[in-house]
């Protein structure tokens, strides 16, 4: 097995392939980092039972142990490190090809010694009954052993293409780039590999798909009468005999290119979409890291702890914090000093906006200069351009806003009208009626809905949890030292056994009252995971919506006697089903939000007033224990649990991450993670409590400045829908139903009624109710994303907009 072959292994395990250059760094990083990641602290020895405490007391105990008072809690002794071989990046280089002789041996011995180290690792980490181990079921191993032989296939184009590949790797140069700039840990020539891989087996399926087309259309739809007639010359008629042939053989090869050919170019595509979408995480996320790192070296923190700092915060900071983890990485593992690292991140960011920061960065260590007083004027500008940028958004997003009225509002209604008239004369069809209500404005919204979500710069989902020094895991183990002890009932035990007997009965008493705690804080509190997940509701919801559905049909399966009244229950009863599904999600997310709103409404008053009574000289829980006395709002019941964890021996730092993981909003979550570190940095909160009440009251008041200008066109939305069922009600009510009983005189007075007579008012206005119905939820939801930013939202617009069609149809126009 050669060199190429043992990096084709090490991809798919422990040393994952990656381009020669700077993306050797991310590869020897994440080896390393993601087995000390794996690495858990041990259980403390002796647990408590939880069994007779309340919800909140148990929830506090779960934590671990506590010292009293305000002191530092324990630190739990870790699980022994495993040592790794670090290969540098020359060494690395040479598995892709470029040691040879007895260096390249060399080099193949130590990756395959660091392979070996790795995965003895994951094996002791993986057994079960050790902490962090897990039991795979018969079905879990049958998915890896088919995900392995899998990846043994997929080598197959790499063992194939990859010199050629990389013979031409001029030609790859920006997709290599384009790679590192994604983070996607893995070399060009194997992702192109992947991509002949994915693009082969897509021609084959789209081989079969167009194998089973071609006999359906020659064994039961026929061939098109434009094949059947086709005439030849004498030397080529004997040519028709197999055009059924010919047929097939195109169809397949048609689809099997062109299915082939999307998903390669796909996969060509997808890393510049990637980091794109890496560059929007960015340039959002940039002016609140660099306050961060403002506040930090404000309390005196040089710029190296800084970033270290900083790249702990990934769920806070998202892919900022990446790409400073980044320039730790390049220093702690590769050697190189700080200016080096620098300008690395420097050239293989894919932020301007990044990239700016560090180049000038570099100038302002290069020439001594005040990095505090740079942070913050950086700070600044980019808390001024995040108002301009959100100027600028606003002013495309009322842009969108006219367009989709124009278009999918105004333009349908006219091309109904149209279509309707076109049809009353005899020159029109009902295809296009059909096509514009059933595809072009369901497709059509769905477009504009993603077109703003990619637009969309606002920060979007529930944040992470923020990561704590305590163990909140309930999934405890017990100890295998423990598991495994057998009493000997044969004769007398030792004292030590008789102990270690007594322990591992509290253990598995205390293991019994970690899981029914939860079952009893559900039963306490069942809407609890309701209310901070509303989209849990659908579990409830829909298959009450199902029940319902069903249990009318058999209610009223013995009246639906044709079509029309098949057509009419359909209506009715999906409908109804959609208000049962829907309804309670959009209560319980309205809820939510409203909720959120006026927590987050509070959170610079809380900021600010912490920052007042920290410049008095009191400590930051002196502060906050002052505060659960006083009544501040809806955030003075999460103060009052905040000082109640510090009462238990919480320690400070810990009460507010809680805080935090338990409000889970962006702002909070970019608060408290600048406070905790720079509380661990030093004991000077003032200047950064004024820092993040000032982060905390720029967002409020750039989501206040969107809900208001944007009010104007949901407005306008209403508007539109409104006029668009107005005007939709007065063909169906008056103009078809004049022309429909004009018809039917014609008809009755022996005269020729033409087209009249054949005029079925009743479809046309079902049809027109169908199309009420899709404008007022498509309209709804584009509501919700332009105002808020979130389809979720748009939900409450869209029931109110259905429920006016219902309304009109069932009262004013009938027949429906």
């Amino acid at each position: 097995m050669g060199l190429r072959d043992k990096a084709g292994e090490a991809n798919d395990k422990s040393v994952p392939i990656v381009a020669p250059g700077r993306g050797l760094r991310a590869a020897a990083g994440r080896t390393r980092s993601g087995v000390r990641d794996r690495l858990k602290p041990e259980k403390p020895e002796l647990p408590v039972d939880t069994e007779t405490l309340d919800e909140y007391e148990a929830e506090a105990l779960l934590a671990g142990p506590m010292p009293a008072g305000n002191a530092e809690p324990e630190v739990l002794k870790p699980a022994p490190t495993i040592a790794l071989p670090t290969l540098s990046a020359d060494q690395l280089s040479g598995v892709f090809g470029l040691g040879t002789g007895a260096e390249g041996a060399e080099i193949e011995e130590k990756v395959e010694e660091h392979k070996l180290r790795i995965l003895s690792a994951v094996h002791e980490l993986g057994k079960p009954g050790v902490e962090g181990g897990t039991t795979d079921s018969a079905f879990d191993k049958f998915i890896k052993q088919f995900y392995q032989r899998l990846r043994l296939f997929m080598m197959v184009p790499f063992v194939v293409f990859g010199d050629r590949i990389k013979a031409h790797s001029e030609k790859y140069q920006n997709l290599h780039i384009k790679l590192q700039q994604a983070r996607m840990p893995i070399s060009y020539e194997m992702y192109i590999s992947n991509s002949i891989f994915y693009s082969v087996t897509a021609g084959i399926i789209g081989a079969l798909i167009g194998l089973i087309f071609s006999f359906i259309i020659i064994t039961v739809i026929g061939l098109p009468e434009q094949i059947t007639k086709l005439t030849f010359s004498e030397s080529t008629a004997w040519l028709l005999d197999y055009k059924w042939l010919f047929l097939s053989l195109f169809i397949i090869v048609f689809l099997s290119v062109v299915l082939g050919g999307i998903v390669y170019v796909l996969f060509l595509l997808y890393p510049s979409f990637k980091a794109g979408e890496r560059k929007t995480s960015i340039n959002q996320n940039l002016p609140y890291a660099v306050t961060f790192m403002y506040a930090l070296s404000n309390g005196g923190m040089n710029i190296i702890e800084i970033f270290k700092s900083l790249a702990k915060c990934e769920n806070t900071y998202g892919e900022v914090a990446k790409e400073v983890d980044m320039i730790v990485r390049d220093m702690e593992y590769f050697g190189h000093d700080l200016r080096i690292a620098l300008q690395n991140a420097s050239e293989m960011t894919v932020s301007s906006k990044f990239q700016d920061l560090t180049h000038n960065l570099l100038s302002v260590i290069d020439s001594g200069g005040d990095i505090p007083r740079y942070f913050k004027e950086k700070s600044d500008q980019y808390l001024k351009d995040a108002i301009i940028d959100q100027k600028g958004y606003l002013e495309t997003l009322a842009l969108i806003a006219e367009s989709y009225v124009t278009a999918f509002v105004a333009g349908p209604l006219f091309i109904i009208i149209m279509g309707v008239m076109m049809v009353l004369m005899g020159s029109g069809n009902d295809m296009m009626l059909y096509a514009i209500i059933y595809a072009v404005i369901p497709i059509g919204s769905v477009m504009f809905v993603v077109m703003i979500n990619m637009l969309s710069p606002a920060a979007g989902g529930v944040p992470a949890l923020l990561a704590t020094r305590i163990n909140l895991d309930r999934n405890v183990v017990m100890p295998p030292e423990l598991a495994s002890l057998k009493l000997n009932k044969n004769s007398a035990n030792s004292p030590e056994t008789n102990r270690l007997e007594a322990l591992k009965q509290r253990w598995a008493r205390f293991i019994k009252s970690r899981k029914t705690l939860a079952l009893k804080q559900v039963l306490r509190n069942p809407l609890k995971s309701v209310k901070m997940q509303p989209k849990n509701i659908l579990l409830v919801s829909v298959p009450l919506a199902l029940l319902f559905f069903v249990i009318a049909f058999l209610i009223h399966q013995n009246e639906l006697l044709d079509l029309d009244l098949i057509i009419n229950f359909l209506d009715d009863h999906l409908v109804y089903s959609f208000y049962i599904a829907i309804i309670p999600l959009a209560i319980f997310h309205e809820a939510k939000s409203m909720r959120e709103s006026k927590l987050q409404k509070q959170i610079p008053s809380f900021l600010s007033k912490l920052a007042s009574t920290n410049e008095t000289g009191m400590t930051m829980r002196d502060s906050i224990k002052l505060m659960s006395k006083s009544d501040i709002g809806t955030l003075s019941k999460q103060i009052k649990l905040i000082w109640k964890d510090i009462n238990w021996g919480m320690d400070v730092n810990d009460s507010l991450v809680r805080f935090a993981n338990r409000i889970r909003t962006h702002v909070v979550s970019r608060s408290i993670t600048l406070i905790t570190r720079a509380n661990e940095s030093s004991g000077d909160l003032g200047e950064v409590l004024e820092v993040a009440a000032r982060d905390a009251d720029t967002e409020q008041t750039l989501k206040r400045e969107r809900v208001m200008n944007m009010m104007i066109y949901i407005i306008i939305i209403y508007i539109s829908f409104l006029v668009f069922v107005g005007v939709i009600y007065v063909i169906s009510a008056t103009f078809l139903t004049q022309m429909a009983e004009a018809g039917e005189q014609m008809a009755e007075s022996g005269g020729d009624a033409g087209f009249l007579g054949a005029f079925d008012l009743n479809a046309y206005k079902r049809m027109f109710f169908h199309a009420s119905l899709l404008q007022g939820l498509c309209s709804g939801l584009i509501a919700g994303v332009m105002g808020e930013g979130s389809v979720l939202s748009g939900l409450k617009h869209s029931i109110i907009m259905v429920t006016v069609s219902l309304l009109v149809f069932k009262l004013m126009v009938g027949g429906v």
